[in-house]
């Protein structure tokens, strides 16, 4: 280390940073931060930790490490052994974001509560929220997520979690995992995490709850949520009044966000926060707040207010894809289009995934709009009175879409961040803006 420093949080983007963070010079497979601590520093940065002083200017209060992988995973262990509250830990094949958001809002009406304002859900991105954890919140919400086998283990190690929600099982990332049932056994691997006493909350509907359930460790609760739940759902395209039956109580909310998913990740939200002694009630009327994340369901207007973009961009699977058509449904609308790019990592199942949507898209949309080699499998098998257009790539796409776009359109854009159906979001967030 070189002379002290004091630093009030820690970053590892300069686009982020705030003055007196601890810029972490991590080096992945996207860049080298250490060539951007000379940029942290001017920002306000306190110090910066780096691993190689030498592609760092001369002078710079640094702390050094052999690795900044290790070393930022060694501020988030500390900062969990020091946390005083109760921390919950969130993974699922879908779900996991909202549900954290979710999580975030109902806590926040029992105590002060910590979570990422992004998917920080992989192995840096758990130790940044735990090193950014405040040691006087009353809560933390970690989320943890998985490309790959054997990712998850370690997190939830790290996490340490009270209370650990599984959101669903679905077919994403199956082509790297092989099978649902190794990515129902990946998922669980949260349960191996939890401190003794916890409680895990599974979702009693999925068809892989009960080899879930085989991976509950000893001296570990158990609670479920699913269809059991629900005494009545009355769904529109603003959302869903909800009457449940949770920890034996009748209790009535409001889901400002449609599908009957959103009222599922409800559900697992609300049954954990009792979990983490939470008053059902406060965390209830606290739900009411929500308000769905961009990029995974946020509605906002498009052509001067004329047409409704229903924003899916972030991220696709199967069981996303159809629950997000599900809400196209449901919207108001004098056409529905949904606009969609490739769901990927499904490896051998891509194809048949991918042609399975056909029913769903037939059921909800008027057109469809596809981008991507995968999509196209899926804009063959519906008829062609639903095409709308194909094109190789999201820039292509946009450009049709825009072309095409109505008064009175409904709009679902959904797809893989790989396949950049962001790009497809911005053309329409800007069609028909004045010159």
């Amino acid at each position: 280390m070189t002379a002290p420093f004091h630093a009030d949080g820690v970053s590892i983007d300069t686009r982020t940073l705030q003055p007196g963070d601890l810029f972490v010079a991590l080096r992945t497979a996207t860049g080298d931060g250490h060539a951007h601590v000379a940029e942290a520093l001017k920002r306000g940065a306190a110090g910066a930790l780096v691993h190689d002083q030498d592609a760092v200017p001369d002078g710079a209060p640094l702390l050094v490490a052999g690795d900044t992988q290790e070393a930022l995973t060694a501020l988030g262990d500390f900062a969990r052994r020091r946390f005083q509250g109760a921390v919950v830990a969130v993974t699922g094949s879908v779900g996991k974001t909202t549900t954290k958001e979710m999580l975030r809002t109902v806590l926040s009406a029992s105590g002060a509560t910590h979570a990422a304002h992004a998917s920080y859900n992989n192995h840096w991105g758990v130790p940044l929220t735990l090193a950014r954890m405040p040691e006087e919140a009353s809560f933390a919400v970690i989320e943890i997520g998985m490309n790959n086998p054997g990712e998850i283990a370690p997190l939830a190690a790290l996490a340490a979690p009270d209370v650990a929600v599984i959101t669903t099982v679905e077919a994403a990332h199956i082509g790297h995992l092989g099978s649902l049932e190794a990515i129902a056994d990946e998922k669980a691997a949260l349960l191996d995490g939890l401190l003794q006493g916890g409680t895990a909350v599974l979702p009693a509907d999925n068809p892989h709850y009960e080899r879930m359930l085989a991976r509950l460790p000893e001296g570990v609760a158990l609670r479920t949520f699913g269809t059991d739940n629900l005494m009545e759902v009355s769904e529109d395209e603003n959302g869903s009044d909800v009457h449940a039956v949770i920890d034996a109580r009748h209790v009535r909310f409001r889901v400002n966000a449609p599908g009957r998913h959103m009222v599922m990740n409800a559900l697992a939200a609300l049954t954990a926060s009792v979990a983490l002694g939470a008053v059902l009630d406060v965390s209830a009327s606290a739900i009411g707040l929500f308000s769905a994340v961009s990029g995974r369901g946020a509605r906002r207007p498009i052509l001067n207010g004329d047409a409704v973009l229903l924003d899916e961009s972030y991220n696709a699977s199967g069981a996303s894809v159809r629950a997000a058509l599900a809400v196209l449904k449901l919207t108001a609308a004098t056409r529905r289009l949904a606009v969609l790019g490739d769901m990927l990592e499904l490896g051998l199942h891509s194809r048949a995934e991918h042609e399975s949507l056909a029913a769903a898209v037939c059921d909800s949309a008027d057109l469809v709009y596809a981008c991507g080699s995968w999509m196209k499998f899926l804009y063959d098998a519906v008829p062609q009175e639903k095409h709308g257009a194909y094109a190789e790539n999201s820039e292509s796409l946009a450009e049709a879409v825009v072309r095409d776009l109505r008064a009175g359109d409904a709009v679902l854009v959904k797809g893989s961040l790989g396949s950049r159906m962001r790009v497809v979001v911005a053309a329409l967030e800007t069609a028909g803006a004045p010159a």
